[in-house]
């Protein structure tokens, strides 16, 4: 199947997506945009709706892996909420550093929600920018506001 690629924008940012049918190969963060569609809950996500992106596929998750366990783990992170690495590092049996290195190998960024990874005494880290993580949390506040999801 042949592999498509787009961008959206999300604040200063472009999301460059790319994908065949449902099954999202990479998502990576850039200043400037790229010609091509974009899947239309990707694009739904960067306005600012509240989104459930684990209905598209993703190749981080296909193996059983430790990156992969981890990677389904951070999946379950409910849309506007977060988790510190030393949690995500419990649930799947590993250390927090590990957890903080699959984070900055995910293939999949937004689909596997690495921004609702926090260190437990603070943001934590993020590429290519701390503010797109920012960005990201507090487009997801907003969301939960207009949507009137409860907290959990």
């Amino acid at each position: 199947m042949e592999i498509m690629s787009g961008s959206c924008r999300l604040g200063l940012w472009h999301v460059h997506v790319y994908w065949s049918g449902n099954t999202l190969h990479r998502v990576r963060f850039a200043t400037t945009g790229i010609e091509g569609d974009v899947p239309t809950r990707i694009r739904q996500f960067c306005a600012g709706q509240a989104v459930d992106l684990r209905s598209l596929a993703t190749i981080a998750i296909h193996e059983d892996t430790p990156y992969s366990r981890i990677y389904r783990a951070v999946q379950e992170i409910p849309y506007g909420k977060t988790a510190t690495y030393g949690g995500i590092a419990r649930s799947v049996g590993t250390g927090p550093r590990v957890v903080g290195q699959a984070m900055a190998r995910n293939p999949t960024p937004l689909v596997i929600p690495c921004h609702r990874v926090v260190a437990a005494s603070g943001i934590g880290g993020f590429s290519p920018s701390i503010e797109i993580k920012q960005l990201l949390l507090e487009l997801e506040r907003k969301g939960v506001r207009k949507a009137g999801i409860p907290p959990a």
